[in-house]
């Protein structure tokens, strides 16, 4: 789900400044976990028309399960026609913006956004940690943020002080995230980082490939737009049945089953989950540029090695 954050006129100041989860709504998604356009412009007039303020929307380009992606253009026209900040959570599906194949149209209108969150840790597999936010508004972090303290930022060096990094990042007293991508940056290059992007698309179609060729024993849930690749796998019990909620309550019980026998016997690991429409799935990652077609497939045939005699009630 998006999410729209709301001001409960004259609450925020009462409770002494500061927002809570009270003040956000959460913005209802399609079966692939994408935000409804129509849906966020209705909550944004339906708080209105009763005298609440909506200021910010946080859209996602790639979430964390399902790897989706929000339209952001149709969600930038609405923020625009309603004056509201719009944010873009891009995290994790942000390293898509360097590969010119994949990019559109999953984060076309990202330009329009007022903030985004990169984490070039995730995807693009730089050295822990570095999480970024970016604003169109030049220096408004800066003037929210800085301290401007004087004990620890001398303002009468010999050098520009404008060059000091403690006064510039949230964490103060830490490294700057920035330089261990600017170092990766200048090593790998824009092209670089282009062809890690392209090779993980790759990677995760041809797992999509697969999946659908063995499909007596994998049911993909839905045709992914990231590196995300969400199934579940079927044991012999459930082979030849028909697809119906009964049966999906038995395969996200598969999924606690085989993952035990996955940590006995050291092999694979594939993490599970549920969301709000299904029960637990397993879903697949490749974040590595190390992963090849062959690690694939062996991960498939291990999962039905492991679990193909797995009953469950």
């Amino acid at each position: 789900m998006g999410l729209v954050v709301v001001s409960l006129l004259g609450e925020v100041l009462r409770v002494g400044g500061g927002l809570g989860t009270d003040y956000c709504v959460c913005v209802p998604s399609d079966e692939n976990g994408r935000m409804l356009p129509a849906e966020l412009e209705r909550l944004v007039r339906y708080h209105k028309d009763r005298g609440n303020v909506p200021f910010f929307v946080n859209a996602t380009s790639g979430t964390t399960v399902l790897g989706a992606f929000d339209p952001l253009m149709e969600i930038a026209d609405i923020c625009q026609k309603y004056d509201l900040w719009m944010h873009v959570d891009a995290a994790w599906g942000g390293g898509l913006l360097f590969s010119k194949k994949y990019r559109h149209p999953r984060l076309t209108g990202i330009e329009r956004a007022d903030s985004v969150t990169w984490n070039p840790h995730k995807l693009m597999g730089t050295i822990l940690q570095c999480s970024t936010v970016h604003f169109k508004h030049e220096g408004i972090l800066l003037s929210c943020n800085a301290m401007s303290a004087e004990y620890l930022f001398m303002t009468d060096k010999i050098y520009d002080p404008r060059f000091d990094t403690g006064d510039k990042v949230i964490q103060c007293g830490r490294h700057n995230d920035i330089f261990k991508l600017w170092l990766q940056w200048r090593g790998k290059g824009t092209s670089g980082f282009e062809r890690l992007m392209d090779r993980l698309m790759e990677l995760s179609e041809y797992m999509v490939r697969r999946i659908r060729e063995q499909s007596d024993k994998f049911h993909l849930l839905l045709e992914p737009e990231m590196v995300n690749v969400s199934f579940w796998y079927l044991p012999l019990q459930l082979r030849g049945l028909p697809h119906n909620r009964a049966k999906e309550i038995k395969l996200g019980k598969v999924c606690a089953k085989l993952k035990g026998r996955m940590m006995q016997a050291g092999t694979v690991m594939v993490g599970y989950q549920p969301d709000d429409r299904r029960p637990n799935f397993f879903r697949n990652i490749i974040s590595s540029a190390a992963v090849t077609e062959r690690d694939v497939d062996f991960l498939l045939a291990e999962m039905d090695r492991l679990g193909h005699d797995i009953v469950v009630d």
